[in-house]
């Protein structure tokens, strides 16, 4: 029986993937061999060595410790455009709170008591604004979210401009032909009315909005950021709304720093948060650690390797995680053929600094073949399915 750790509530629909004769689930198992979770902060959490995956039931990672797993040898999956339809549809919504004081107007009309239609009528210029259509909108990332938003701006009637310096042909062919593509960030800067922002929070992206770039940018553009609060400089955010240089600012990440301030839309981490989207996420994540568990393949990995292999009948699997260095791969080649079993078929990868090799035959490895592999430093973990 394989246990499996719900760090967060999880979509029923999610956890129904596992088979309950094979797998126990739930938020009180011990030792268990793989972990979903979603929000929770895992960088303090001990991990057992039974632990071989981890699943995030979204796309950020943020809160685990990605490094510190791949050095364990635990994989950590994602799930990428899962929820790539829920922030979208909070993406157009953030267009028209950017454009409008929506948010303050209904929060007057809220005070209204006596003679309410007169009111209304008297006071609304205050909360007024202006249109999308025709305005350009500068998307920075070009993934499952950005490439979504782009072509729905663009049905909106908006110039769409688009640029990600790592955007992958599937996205590429996902984009509508009337996006434009923008060779630079600076070019999306010098262009756009609205930005919106769909890149993950790495140490290069940490404050990829601040002085110099919102400099750089058209007075009163209009700012949207549903990725992640560290994209922006919070501080240099400010005094361009207090500048006017930035008209308005729409975030879905809430912080101390952009609480109460004018200009500012603060939306409780809603990108997501749609019924659909945790379906869908949980279902995925599910999937991801089952097809692992059983046949060793990789597939949304943030820290290893993604690496599939067809699984052919009366086979059995050598899954090796290792370092990114000459000489392992033929090493592992090298202790089956010694030990007198043909290898059937392998399929091997690489990432930064770590590599996973699958090695298929027709006999299970030896264990003592098993721990020539495992006795080498530069041999992580080596699974014998």
């Amino acid at each position: 029986m394989k246990n499996i750790l719900l760090m967060n509530k999880i979509a029923k629909v999610g956890t129904d993937v596992f088979d309950r004769s094979e797998y126990a689930v739930g938020d009180a198992v011990e030792r268990p061999v793989a972990m979903m979770v979603r929000s929770a902060a895992l960088h303090d959490v001990e991990f057992g060595k039974d632990l071989l995956a981890i699943a995030r039931c979204g796309a950020g990672v943020n809160n685990i410790p990605v490094d510190r797993c791949a050095e364990q040898g635990i994989v950590v999956f994602n799930t990428p455009g899962a929820n790539a339809n829920g922030v979208k549809e909070l993406a157009i919504c953030a267009l028209m709170l950017a454009s409008r004081d929506i948010v303050g107007g209904v929060e007057w009309a809220k005070t209204l008591t006596a003679d309410v239609a007169k009111s209304v009528e008297k006071g609304k210029s205050a909360y007024g604004g202006c249109e999308i259509a025709g305005k350009t909108l500068g998307v920075i990332g070009l993934g499952a979210i950005g490439g979504l938003v782009a072509n729905a701006a663009h049905h909106l009637g908006m110039e769409v401009l688009g640029c990600d310096p790592y955007i992958t042909v599937n996205a590429a062919w996902s984009l509508s032909r009337s996006i434009e593509k923008a060779a630079t960030y600076d070019e999306i800067y010098e262009k756009a009315d609205y930005i919106t922002l769909h890149v993950p929070a790495t140490p290069t992206t940490k404050n990829m909005i601040n002085r110099d770039t919102i400099a750089k940018m058209r007075d009163g553009v209009r700012i949207i950021n549903l990725a992640r609060a560290d994209l922006v400089d919070a501080e240099a955010l400010k005094e361009a709304l207090a500048s006017g240089k930035v008209a308005a600012y729409v975030t879905d990440f809430p912080t101390e720093a952009t609480q109460g301030v004018k200009g500012i839309v603060s939306i409780p981490h809603l990108g997501a948060c749609t019924e659909e989207s945790e379906d869908n996420c949980a279902v995925m994540a599910a999937h991801e650690l089952d097809e692992f568990l059983k046949t060793g393949n990789v597939k949304n990995s943030v820290n290893y390797p993604n690496v599939q292999l067809p699984v052919a009948p009366g086979t059995h699997r050598l899954c090796v995680m290792h370092k990114n260095i000459p000489n392992t791969l033929s090493y592992i080649t090298s202790q089956v053929s010694a030990s007198g079993i043909n290898i059937e078929n392998m399929a091997n990868g690489s990432k930064g600094d770590y590599a996973y090799t699958i090695v298929e035959t027709k006999e299970k490895v030896k264990d003592e073949t098993v721990a020539l592999i495992e006795k080498n430093a530069d041999f992580i973990r080596v699974r014998n399915i």
